[in-house]
């Protein structure tokens, strides 16, 4: 697996609590920043950045954050190929990977606290597609993607 982390100067603090959590669990990431609450950013531009890496094949899964998590999907939606789910309780967590095939959850600093932004990520990282009634849902998705994101 290969996880991207990012997020905006608001989502900063919470970035950093991620990141030292991934740390302690040994999870593999690489950090685009931003590395401060001063590197002002807009989350846009950030999650163009990162998305972009997936596209790339360099990952296949990221986390992104910022003040609430949905300005970070709305943006990183609009990238073909990006599934990105907001979460802010575990079973959205896992339903988004398992139900959904997002290859990137977002959070928001000002919803999610420290303890529960680990445990949403676990959820999220320790949840894989299922396929299974979900999989014709996934490919109508995809089918919406190729049709109007051109």
């Amino acid at each position: 697996m290969s996880l991207f982390l990012a997020s905006d100067h608001f989502g900063y603090p919470l970035k950093k609590v991620i990141a030292d959590h991934l740390r302690e669990k040994e999870v593999e990431f690489e950090d685009l920043g931003v590395n401060s609450e001063d590197e002002v950013v807009d989350y846009p531009d950030i999650a163009l950045k990162a998305c972009l890496t997936i596209r790339e094949g360099k990952h296949q899964y990221g986390i992104l954050v910022c003040g609430t998590g949905l300005g970070m999907a709305m943006a990183a939606n609009k990238i073909p190929g990006i599934y990105a789910a907001p979460a802010h309780d575990i079973y959205s967590a896992e339903r988004a990977k398992k139900s959904n095939d997002s290859n990137v959850m977002t959070l928001g600093r000002h919803i999610v606290g420290p303890e529960l932004a680990k445990m949403l990520v676990d959820a999220w990282l320790g949840s894989e597609f299922g396929g299974g009634r979900s999989l014709p849902k996934v490919q109508k998705i995809r089918e919406i993607e190729k049709k109007y994101m051109k």
